[in-house]
């Protein structure tokens, strides 16, 4: 072999014999930051490109769904930086209200001590201490993932810039009167002590108990069934439809109300279904939403029979109970009397939990602060009907118009002390002062300001625009307003997407935040199943990072990410994707070693053989068919186009067909040794987005270049040859057939057989020496006997296997796979003899009995000339 010393640097000195990934990435992740390769500038002239992180909570670890969303986010914008593009990746946390509310709160309890204890202003306080030592830990994770941020535009959701963003979306918002105070039914957690968001209810299939209970007496009497027995002592009303007929003569009139002496009336409302039950609903409108509705619709009072702790407030035998203590109560008190009708436990309904503290929510009547959705919402919902926006995967745009079209008016007060305090002062004389950012509070005696805080959702719907400097009008926000595409999980679709949106559209003067949402699943389990604490099968990243590397984490899960489709994953496929990692490493030395290099221009079209103008055009073809597939967010298919063209077609297929032109040496080694570093080159290049650590490795060593993340991103030169594609095409047939041939025969991998090769006539005679390098098939030889002729691409390869393989066995087992064949034909061609049959089948069904008739037709051919190859027995 000729050694070839034309690369920039010398693999053997520079690259180990294996691969580390943790000798590696810590040490190339730090070298990127202080270069300051991820640092946007808002001056620059290049077009922007921007996306924000989805700013996970203060009190939070790197998730696996985290680490999938972030590899997705860092591949676009490493690909748009290489591409010439101004990238910004902002970064940031969440303040995370009520979580890192719970946190403090616990670490308190340890010392014996409430929040209360402290006081409110000691106590955010000391929640500020906790979030300076322990908060944000997710930050240090981010960079054990390759996460191309921008740190030194790390924003918090408390910081001063965001909270002046805060305050003056509120003012803004509360002088166009889309912000009011009022008493409306909430989700209220009785261990947080606060209102809580759609989102922070999770709801899982309790057991509990249905109970029926007949309110009044004789033909005066309804039963109504509840699983929560304990607010029929808040009960105002016994709703009942319009058109039922069982209960026309009761409506307008009263019943008596079990165990309180109440007597309260019967209402007619369209609301309740007749066909489920008894037709006739409880109606309880201080705890429970639907029945608020009812109960605004006629008037009903409300009246509350729960406290903040979920205790019975109500007068009688069971004031001072917990709601689960009544409830059982209750229950006893009315079978006592003989009102229970029916008792149905165990009883599986969906009941809402606290996502912090699991405890079960009370639906409450509560004064609270509410933004009025309504016209934010139609400008939202008008931004993706008119294309300024669009939503990917399109069939998603339904779920987003169900939500947008549909949004009630959103609870924003939360009653907690860690948080945007809510910008409102109460005059001694009943005074409502709302104070802006430049205003100063109101002062004197009397006046103090609401104790609430915002909702976390408040803020972090600002985020595409506050964390670029808002209200002020700086350069980035200039620059990089609006995103150029948000990425985030379809479960935060309604509760975080559309926020952004409202508030998009409405502080930025009618300018979307994003121009395009790309909606991602969420990672389950490698049977499908959600990942959970109490499932067992949740996977922190970091230890598959420990194991594997950080690269064939990212390369797992971007090969499974399909649009708005969830993600199994299992620690098989990261192991795999360590080994393709492991692949591009040895593969890529190998060649570096043999030759690779990308000194000099590409050498002319004619200087090139058929199995470099063929390997250029896969080049090209591929990087066209990645570029299509990132501007369809198809991440999936990106991944595998990537891994099967440098797996298969740049390391099993090319280097191996030129081998012998390396091992050969001379000019022609060295013209293809400068294809292989092209090709190289542009591989590293097109990975570096997804498995960021090894290929900038390789690349620096095969190129000498600064860094992939400051390289270009390669083009589609236009070049394809079709005609080296068809030939190379018949000689990977000519290998794959033999080589099964072998496997059939139990040859073993390195046994050399005799083999006379007729190619000439196909054109693959100047193959010949690769063909037979690859198959280990010898020179016929003066004593070559044909034992087994093979037919492949229009010529013969004549094998002689003498003292190899057993003629008898082997025609025994032709025979039976001749006669499968010829089966399999006969029942394709009586299908397609079928008129019946043709005329109502599907295009596609037809297509596939065609295509099963050419390859029987095939085997058929292939089996006999075997068979005819064969020494008489």
């Amino acid at each position: 072999m000729t050694e070839n010393t034309q690369t920039p640097s010398s693999p053997d000195s520079e690259l180990p014999t294996t691969y580390a990934p943790a000798e590696v990435e810590g040490k190339l992740y730090e070298r990127w930051v202080e270069r300051g390769y991820f640092e946007a500038d808002a001056k620059s002239e290049k077009p922007p490109y921007a996306i924000v992180i989805p700013p996970p909570n203060v009190t939070g670890s790197l998730h696996l769904g985290h680490a999938f969303e972030h590899t997705l986010i860092d591949a676009l914008t490493r690909r748009k930086r290489m591409q010439g593009y101004e990238t910004l990746w902002q970064p940031g946390m969440d303040h995370a209200g009520i979580a890192t509310q719970n946190v403090v709160e616990r670490e308190l309890a340890k010392e014996g001590k409430s929040r209360h204890d402290l006081g409110r202003e000691a106590f955010v306080e000391r929640v500020w201490q906790w979030k300076g030592e322990s908060g944000g830990q997710i930050s240090g994770q981010m960079r054990r993932l390759g996460d191309g941020v921008d740190w030194s535009r790390e924003r918090f959701t408390m910081d001063e810039g965001l909270s002046e963003a805060v305050q003056t979306i509120f003012k803004k918002l509360y002088d166009d009167e889309l912000i009011y105070r009022a008493e409306r039914i909430i989700n209220w957690c009785p261990r947080c002590l606060t209102a809580i968001s759609d989102i922070e209810v999770e709801y899982q299939d309790d057991e509990g108990e249905l109970v029926s209970i007949r309110y009044g007496e004789g033909d005066a009497s309804i039963v109504v069934a509840t699983t929560r027995a304990e607010t029929m002592l808040g009960d105002t009303a016994v709703a009942v439809h319009p058109e039922d007929e069982r209960y026309k003569h009761l409506v307008g009139t009263e019943i008596e109300l079990p165990l309180t002496g109440r007597r309260i009336p019967v209402v007619a409302d369209e609301h309740v279904d007749p066909e489920f039950g008894t037709g006739a609903v409880k109606v309880t409108p201080a705890h429970d939403p639907n029945d608020f509705e009812i109960g605004q619709r006629h008037n009903l009072p409300n009246l509350a029979v729960m406290d903040e702790h979920a205790i019975i407030t109500a007068h009688g035998p069971f004031q001072g109970l917990d709601r689960l203590e009544a409830r059982s109560a209750i229950v006893g008190a009315l079978r006592a009397e003989g009102r229970i009708v029916a008792e149905k436990r165990p009883y599986t309904h969906s009941v809402g939990h606290c996502s912090r503290c699991k405890t079960t929510i009370e639906p409450r009547l509560s004064m609270q602060w509410w933004v009025k959705v309504g016209p934010l919402a139609k400008a939202a919902g008008d931004a993706v009907r008119n294309g300024e926006v669009k939503i990917h995967p399109q069939e998603m745009e339904k779920r987003y118009f169900d939500w947008v079209d549909n949004l009630h008016d959103w609870c924003i007060s939360r009653q907690l002390w860690w948080g945007h305090r809510i910008p409102v002062w109460y005059g001694p004389n009943g005074e409502v002062v709302c104070v802006g950012p430049d205003e100063q509070p109101p002062a004197g005696e009397g006046w103090t300001q609401d104790t609430d805080v915002l909702d976390t959702w408040f803020s972090s719907g600002l985020w595409p625009f506050s964390t670029l400097g808002w209200p002020q009008q700086t350069d980035s926000l200039a620059k990089f307003y609006p995103n150029a595409v948000l990425v985030t999980g379809y479960d935060i679709l309604f509760f975080w997407v559309a926020r952004m949106m409202m508030f998009g559209l409405y502080a930025m003067d009618g300018t979307p935040p994003f121009h395009t949402i790309a909606l991602h699943g969420m990672v389950r389990d490698e049977r499908g199943k959600k990942m959970s604490k109490s499932f067992g099968n949740v996977v922190n990243p970091l230890d598959w990072m420990d194991k594997y590397g950080s690269d064939a984490v990212r390369f797992t899960l971007a090969r499974g990410a399909n649009p708005g489709i969830d993600v199994p994953i299992g620690e098989d496929w990261v192991q795999a994707s360590s080994k393709f990692a492991n692949k591009i490493w040895n593969a890529t030395r190998f060649a570096m070693m043999n030759g690779a290099t990308i000194e000099g221009e590409l050498p002319p079209v004619e200087r090139l053989s058929a199995t470099d103008r063929w390997i250029l055009s896969r080049l090209n073809e591929t990087v066209a068919q990645v570029d299509a597939y990132y501007e369809d967010y198809q991440f999936s298919k990106l991944s595998e186009a990537l891994y099967h063209f440098a797996w298969d077609e740049v390391f099993d297929w090319y280097v191996e067909l030129s081998k012998t032109t390396f091992f050969a040496g001379g000019e022609q080694a060295k013209v293809s040794g400068r294809v292989l570093g092209e090709v190289v080159d542009v591989m590293l290049r097109l990975l570096h987005p997804v498995v960021p650590f090894v290929t900038e490795t390789l690349w620096t060593t095969l190129t000498g270049g600064e860094s992939l993340v400051i390289a270009d991103w390669p083009t589609d030169s236009g070049f394809r040859d079709e005609a080296a594609e068809a030939e190379i095409a018949s000689v990977q047939s000519v290998i794959t057939e033999v080589r099964r041939f072998r496997k059939e025969q139990g040859l073993q991998d390195g046994q050399k057989v005799p083999a006379r090769l007729e190619l000439g006539a196909t054109g693959l005679g100047a193959h010949e020496a690769a063909i037979r390098q690859l198959l280990r098939l010898q020179p016929e030889g003066d004593s070559f006997s044909a034992t087994a002729t093979l037919p492949v691409a229009g010529g013969t390869v004549a094998l002689d296997l003498s003292g190899t393989i057993d003629v008898a066995a082997e025609r025994k087992r032709l025979t039976k796979d001749l006669g499968a064949a010829e089966k399999e034909k006969q029942q394709a061609e009586a299908k397609l003899g079928n008129e019946a049959f043709i005329a109502k089948a599907p295009d596609n069904v037809v297509d596939k009995i065609k295509g099963r008739l050419a390859k029987a037709e095939a085997d058929i051919a292939r089996l006999q000339a075997q068979l005819d190859g064969l020494p008489a027995a």
